[in-house]
């Protein structure tokens, strides 16, 4: 059987029609519109040195000469200059057994041109010497494998609207390139292949060219980055530069805590309810402070526990209680009481708006343990299982002792006042489940600052008594900024958050204030994990400055998208897109519109 058919022979009116079929397609094609029609120019005048495109005027530039040393991101003040610029950056890569020839040769002929110096008893010529020690120092290199060897071509083409903004531009650019020692010309006959070259067409009409290694052409980018991505962890999004995975695991690193910075809507909230998701599917720990009810829905998903501290609510906390000790440790049992003591300290100068006369502090701390000591808990391990005090315990003591009557007067309105429900009771919630919200958004502005240290304190106790790999989460820390003690107390479990495997993340809006506090760079310096979203331009620079990044960088920042912007993790950082599935999308997005979506 044949595997082709031969095709039937057409009859002289077949041809025919055939024929005339074609020339009616061309005939439509030709008076048909197309997308080149559509975007092509009205007209185009190509003069010697710019060219006209219907009102613009444009010219291109090529790059003929480097300095000796170029350093990284000198691209970048010509890439963010305010006016419009078109960068073309072409890469050859040259085989090193070619180059290696070359270069062999190359290194002969300025031997003999020492040995023909010598001969003539001249003085040594250190510009030979210089291009002797570069050609060794290349060959050296190249033939270990640690460089490769490149040509490439750099042009630029600039747009005005007319031709006295042109030799303007022409000047600011040539100004830009020479300062760095960078020289360019125009591309004087050829401004028409010039402008075909910084199209987005990857065309080199030109071809002028230039020799680099690896580690000189690496300057030319603009952006400083890594690839980051590991054998473990989870997914935190795509690399912007690679398009390769962000694959992590925060816990490997020194320690296991991050900080998020952005601006309101930039995606912050939607990323760190991604990072918990998948934490939650490798079996961490989530616990989360939530001012703004934004991980209920998250919550009920998974099957957290939900808890609303508020005045009328049920759930209740005691910060007094005091973290399980081993009864074997006496001295670990002696340091809970110690350190709960002075956590007592700060909770207090919380609730009195930080005013407290040194003998006040004094009276403040012999009241704790007096308050302790009536309960029958003292440095004893035996005696920490006792029911602890409350609030109304500790004014009472301290309106026994003189000296401390305003200060008992101050705390009444937590015992017996309009807080009481909420300060004065014992505690009557766990945190057995894998997935703990708190939320303090029903609470009275005024009292947010004491409950978010209050269940700070509570569940650092908890993470105190049992080891586990957890993940806290304190979203609004601008909150507890405010005041010294809580951000002091944020900042000591910043740093002792490694020796019981949690991972502390900090998220802020308001960026000014949280990197204005002491406390707030601190704990940034005690953060392995640090994400920068979409940022403000009134903080941008004391961004740069505190993270060191570039122009670029800072550029990136200002006109992210949402759900864009940069990942350090330890000494390596890249720009990174998060990236969620479309079931993780449904759980976490907060964003309104996706909200009347959903009840649609």
């Amino acid at each position: 059987m044949p595997l082709f058919k031969k095709k039937p022979k057409l009859t002289p009116e077949q041809l025919a029609q055939e024929q005339a079929q074609l020339e009616a397609d061309k005939a439509l094609a030709q008076g048909t519109s197309t997308i080149r029609d559509v975007i092509a120019p009205a007209a185009l005048k190509v003069d010697f040195n710019y060219l006209q495109i219907g009102n613009f005027y444009l010219r291109s530039f090529f790059v003929y000469s480097y300095p000796r040393y170029l350093y990284t991101d000198w691209l970048t003040p010509l890439i963010n200059s305010d006016f419009s610029l078109n960068t073309a950056l072409y890469i050859y890569p040259v085989g090193s057994k070619d180059i290696l020839k070359k270069l062999r040769t190359k290194s002969a002929q300025i031997q003999s041109s020492f040995a023909e110096q010598a001969q003539k008893g001249l003085v040594r010529d250190p510009a030979l010497e210089t291009a002797y020690q570069d050609v060794e120092e290349l060959r050296d290199t190249l033939q270990r494998g640690e460089e490769k060897f490149f040509r490439s071509s750099l042009y630029f083409t600039i747009l005005a609207k007319d031709l006295e903004e042109l030799n303007s531009l022409t000047g600011t650019l040539e100004n830009i390139l020479g300062s760095q020692l960078v020289l360019s010309k125009q591309t004087l006959m050829q401004q028409e292949q010039g402008f075909n070259t910084t199209l987005p067409l990857a065309i080199n009409e030109l071809m002028i060219t230039k020799n680099f290694d690896t580690g000189a052409l690496s300057t030319f980018f603009p952006f400083v980055s890594n690839e980051l991505s590991r054998n473990e962890g989870i997914l935190y999004g795509v690399n912007r530069h690679t398009n390769g995975l962000v694959i992590f695991d925060r816990f490997t690193l020194e320690n296991a805590n991050s900080v998020v910075l952005a601006k309101s809507g930039s995606g912050k909230s939607y990323m760190v309810k991604l990072e918990m998701l998948r934490y939650l599917m490798l079996g961490s720990e989530v616990i989360v402070i939530d001012p703004e009810n934004e991980y209920e829905e998250l919550s009920d998903a998974v099957g957290g526990t939900y808890l609303n501290i508020n005045i009328n609510s049920n759930e209740r906390i005691n910060p007094f209680d005091l973290p399980k000790a081993d009864p074997a440790n006496p001295g670990e049992a002696e340091d809970h009481l110690r350190s709960n003591i002075i956590i007592l300290h700060g909770l207090v100068r919380v609730m009195v708006g930080g005013k407290m006369a040194p003998t006040e502090d004094n009276l403040l701390d012999q009241g704790l343990v007096q308050t302790y000591a009536a309960k029958g808990i003292t440095k004893d391990p035996s005696t920490h299982g006792l029911q602890p005090p409350t609030i109304d315990d500790l004014v009472r003591v301290l309106e026994s002792m003189r000296g401390a009557e305003r200060l008992a007067a101050s705390l009444k309105k937590y015992s017996e006042g309009t807080y009481a429900g909420l300060f004065n009771k014992q505690t009557n919630i766990s945190l057995e489940n894998k997935f703990v919200v708190f939320s303090i958004r029903d609470l009275e502005e005024e009292l947010r600052p004491v409950a978010m240290y209050m269940v700070l304190n509570f569940i650092w106790n908890r993470v105190r008594s049992e080891k586990k790999k957890r993940l806290l989460t304190v979203d609004e820390a601008w909150i507890l900024m405010k005041y010294e003690d809580s951000a002091q107390f944020l900042f000591s479990i910043a740093k002792r958050a490694r020796k019981y495997y949690l991972g502390l993340t900090t998220i802020s809006q308001d960026v000014e204030d949280f990197l204005g506090s002491a406390y707030g760079k601190a704990i940034v310096n005690n953060s392995s994990l640090t994400f920068l979203l979409k940022q403000h331009p009134a903080v941008i620079d004391k961004v740069a400055r505190v993270f060191n990044i570039t122009q670029a960088e800072k550029y990136f920042l200002l006109n992210s998208e949402v759900g864009e912007g940069l990942f350090f993790a330890g000494m390596n950082h890249v720009a990174i897109q998060v990236v969620a599935s479309y079931q993780e999308d449904l759980l976490i997005n907060t964003n309104p519109a996706r909200e009347e979506q959903k009840e649609g």
